[in-house]
């Protein structure tokens, strides 16, 4: 098991000067309650997506298992009708289906040309456009995508972070969430922006024995639920419940620090990416040092990044 374990704060009737002015500040995942979502919440049925979103056909992942793991891909990429893919979402056996009958499904919306173009639900599902509303607590001009979701139940998706702020609007069903402090991000196993560690419940101490100092921030959302996740905040996301939520993202940072051609909101700021080209560069010169040199060297370089760029504004 994780460590420490935290609550994530839950806070309801929150005005936008409110967030913006003292919570938005501290920088840590918070639940707000009571938001205005509009009709969604009661709307968003089965029955009544499947007749909305009609036809079109969505990309999906689809997985034999509940555990999605980005890192080994043990899943597979499959196209359905979006309201095939509805009525299946919400099947806990499947008499029509790809892999397995109690296979699972997740949907997360693509722009038209994903290489070039975000997703953003009022553009992908214009007629769904009118029955939600999204919380006003960042500026217009910010706005960067809005991902339309929908996952079978008992689906858990693989820890990982966002370089952008964003809202997680649960607009059906109810979900856990799980989320570790950009601070513990070396205790998580990384490959590049995912977690190692699939099995955040239970997971094997033995292969990953640094995770128990990992904090472990929790919460429980049901329809209607409003979860901040600030950027680089680490999150492991599992449908309780088949469920469907609209995740929205803004640039909080000016746009030339985002890489150009992120569609996803996932790609290191350029800023990062060149440093970590560097470094890379530099760790190439050290390997030309006999070991013992290399070793100390190393030694020194950690200490001089630890000096230099460690904050200690955050706790």
């Amino acid at each position: 098991m994780a460590g420490h374990r935290f609550l994530v704060p839950r806070f309801e009737g929150v005005s936008q000067e409110q967030f913006i002015e003292h919570l938005y500040p501290q920088r840590k995942p918070l639940v707000l309650e009571g938001i205005d979502l509009g009709a969604c919440t009661s709307k968003w049925t089965v029955d009544y997506l499947s007749q909305i979103g009609g036809r079109k056909e969505v990309k999906i992942h689809v997985a034999a298992v509940a555990q999605m793991d980005f890192i080994s891909k043990n899943f597979v990429y499959r196209t359905l009708p979006f309201d095939k893919l509805v009525q299946r979402a919400a099947e806990e056996k499947h008499t029509e289906f790809f892999i397995s009958e109690d296979e699972k499904y997740y949907l997360r919306s693509l722009g038209e040309d994903p290489r070039k173009d975000v997703a953003d639900i009022r553009k992908q599902f214009p007629l769904l456009e009118g029955d939600i509303k999204f919380p006003k607590f960042f500026k217009e001009e910010q706005f960067f995508s809005s991902v339309f979701r929908i996952s079978s139940p008992g689906l858990q998706l693989w820890t990982h972070y966002d370089v952008m702020d964003n809202f997680l609007i649960q607009v059906t069903g109810k979900k856990r969430v799980v989320l570790f402090s950009p601070r513990d991000a070396q205790y998580l196993y990384l490959s590049g922006s995912k977690s190692e560690v699939l099995n955040i419940d239970n997971p094997d101490l033995a292969k990953y024995p640094l995770f128990s100092k990992a904090r472990r921030y929790e919460c429980s959302l049901k329809a209607g639920d409003v979860l901040f996740i600030p950027a680089l905040w680490f999150h492991n996301v599992i449908s309780e419940e088949f469920g469907v939520g609209v995740n929205v993202f803004w640039k909080h940072l000016p746009s030339e620090c985002y890489d150009k051609t992120d569609t996803y909101g996932n790609k290191d700021l350029t800023a990062a990416s060149r440093a970590v080209q560097i470094l890379d560069r530099a760790l190439k010169t050290l390997a030309e040092l006999p070991e013992e040199y290399r070793d100390f060297y190393a030694r020194r370089m950690v200490l001089h990044i630890q000096d230099k760029a460690y904050s200690k504004n955050f706790e």
